[in-house]
């Protein structure tokens, strides 16, 4: 079934089913686009642009968000926390009078309750310990040793400053598994960069 999707475009600020993503929004269309979501079903999505271009074009797939917490300021900004619903895919885009985009999308169908081996967990694991290390983050270790194969494998995902096209293939992984591969793979990529500034946090 499709759906029509309120999109906000937006490098580098990825989003995945049971994350959370806290966005500060300033332009006038976007605000209008909270405004907007907050009368009908509290929705919008997240997806990144493909390139340059006004208005830019955009990459396939993305996450839908639900704002689970907002707040107004007084100058019409929002401060807002999404959380991750499910991927969808891009039709189309839609002809609208609105400032900001809209798509009709195909909404995936969540997966639940994908593990990785023991061996998989235990790669990432010390491969995030590595990049951490190199990048200079202060880490809780002991919480990351507590969450669940899932919210370990997105979390990273989502926060580790890793290029758009990278994050992208992250999103369009469709299995858990193969997406903790290629974070492993990114982390020793752009942890080897970190020395000489390639690979910033967006």
């Amino acid at each position: 079934m499709s759906n029509r999707l309120s999109v906000f475009p937006l490098g580098g600020a990825l989003l995945f089913p049971r994350m959370h993503l806290p966005l500060h929004i300033f332009e006038p269309r976007y605000r209008a686009m909270i405004s907007d979501s907050l009368a009908r079903d509290r929705r919008i999505g997240m997806v990144q642009p493909r390139g340059p271009g006004d208005p830019p074009p955009l990459f396939e797939v993305g996450c839908v968000g639900r704002i689970i917490d907002v707040e107004a300021l007084e100058d019409g900004r929002y401060d807002v926390v999404l959380e991750g619903v499910a991927r969808f895919r891009i039709i189309r885009e839609l002809d609208v009078t609105t400032a900001f985009r809209q798509v009709e999308a195909e909404i995936e169908t969540a997966r639940e309750g994908e593990t990785l081996s023991l061996g998989s967990r235990a790669s990432i694991e010390m491969e995030a310990r590595r990049f951490a290390e190199v990048q200079g983050y202060a880490v809780d270790w002991e919480a990351v040793s507590r969450l669940d194969d899932e919210s370990l494998v997105n979390g990273i995902a989502q926060i580790a400053p890793f290029d758009v096209a990278s994050k992208q293939a992250l999103l369009e992984s469709d299995r858990l598994d193969d997406r903790a591969e290629l974070i492993v793979q990114l982390m020793q990529f752009f942890g080897r960069a970190g020395d000489d500034g390639a690979g910033t946090l967006q």
